[in-house]
């Protein structure tokens, strides 16, 4: 029988995206020999490659074969913050090259460094580096909520924390419950307390270690703008919070010793200052998106629709989340 040797439509794809890269690189003034696209593992929003036109190596992002730039898949809108931040005291990737014929996709410098959640990911970091790390990115952190709106491409209203909590509750909602136990009354809590908004800012929407890259214990890049908006900056710091503490992540994570503690890190990021008000409330709200991103990542391994046994590992953590978040709340 004979083999069919036709290129695939992912293959296709593929030979199409490196012509148009190398062809938009050049015309941007990188020119010289091109290595062919090697594909990054990265966020599921977008497909993530890596080029060298000489000795000058790329990331390139781009919208999946068939999608547009809307949402999730708005690769554009990334590129147009990191270029709007370039400049600024947050470190970002310098942006090469953009195209905005469907499926779009932009090409940023590559940082060297380490992107790693020390509770989280492998390799496990040095608990020294890892807290001292930590550290720095509490204190990086307010440099990107000092950023005035009016210089920024925002494209949306802001964010309130009730805006933030109903976006969670819907995928919460779409979580079978026996997923999520407890769930419903950690929504409940949250939504009986709702804080007043302050000021927006700029929020980047999951500022982590792992969206750091980190050369020594000095933030090289923050990376993943996938979700940023003008929002409230407790938001992003009760997020943080969440990863201090690898007993948040039992089945999945690991104890770190010697992280800094909550206090210590609030500490950084107010610079001597009061504390931001009704950080209890955040806290909680993290530890409930967490846990609704897992519930929704355990539900789609389980229908099939994304098939990765590490999911099964998910259920005590999305506990101790949901039970860590009612406790700060009761």
């Amino acid at each position: 029988m004979a083999t069919d040797t036709r290129p695939t439509p992912a293959e296709l794809h593929a030979l199409d995206l490196q012509e148009r890269v190398v062809a938009g690189l050049r015309a941007s003034g990188y020119d010289g020999v091109a290595t062919a696209l090697e594909p990054m593992l990265g966020g599921h929003s977008g497909l993530t490659y890596k080029l060298a036109v000489d000795d000058q190596w790329f990331v390139v992002k781009a919208v999946p074969p068939g999608q547009r730039s809307i949402g999730r898949h708005d690769m554009l809108r990334q590129a147009r913050i990191m270029a709007a931040l370039a400049g600024t005291d947050v470190p970002v990737p310098r942006i090469c090259a953009t195209d905005e014929v469907e499926p779009a996709w932009f090409a940023m410098e590559l940082v060297a460094g380490e992107s790693l959640e020390p509770v989280l990911d492998d390799p496990a970091v040095e608990p020294a580096l890892a807290a001292a790390r930590m550290l720095r990115a509490a204190e990086i952190l307010p440099r990107l909520h000092r950023l005035p709106l009016d210089g920024l491409p925002v494209d949306g209203e802001p964010l309130t924390p009730g805006d933030e909590l109903a976006r969670w509750s819907r995928t919460m909602g779409a979580v079978p419950p026996e997923l999520v136990p407890g769930a419903a009354e950690l929504e409940r809590l949250l939504a009986a307390s709702v804080p007043e908004a302050v000021a927006p800012v700029l929020v980047h929407g999951d500022y982590r270690l792992g969206n750091i890259l980190s050369r020594g214990t000095e933030p090289a890049a923050l990376i993943d703008w996938e979700i940023w908006s003008p929002g409230d900056p407790r938001v992003e710091l009760g997020w943080f919070l969440v990863f201090a503490d690898g007993d948040n992540f039992p089945g999945v994570g690991r104890h770190v010793p010697g992280l800094p503690s909550v206090e210590e890190l609030v500490s950084r990021y107010a610079a001597g200052g009061p504390a931001p008000r009704e950080l209890t409330w955040f806290d909680a709200l993290g530890r409930f998106k967490m846990a609704a991103i897992m519930g929704h990542n355990l539900r789609r391994h389980r229908e099939g629709r994304h098939h990765d046994p590490d999911q099964e590992r998910l259920p005590a953590t999305i506990a101790r989340l949901i039970e860590t978040g009612t406790a700060r709340l009761g």
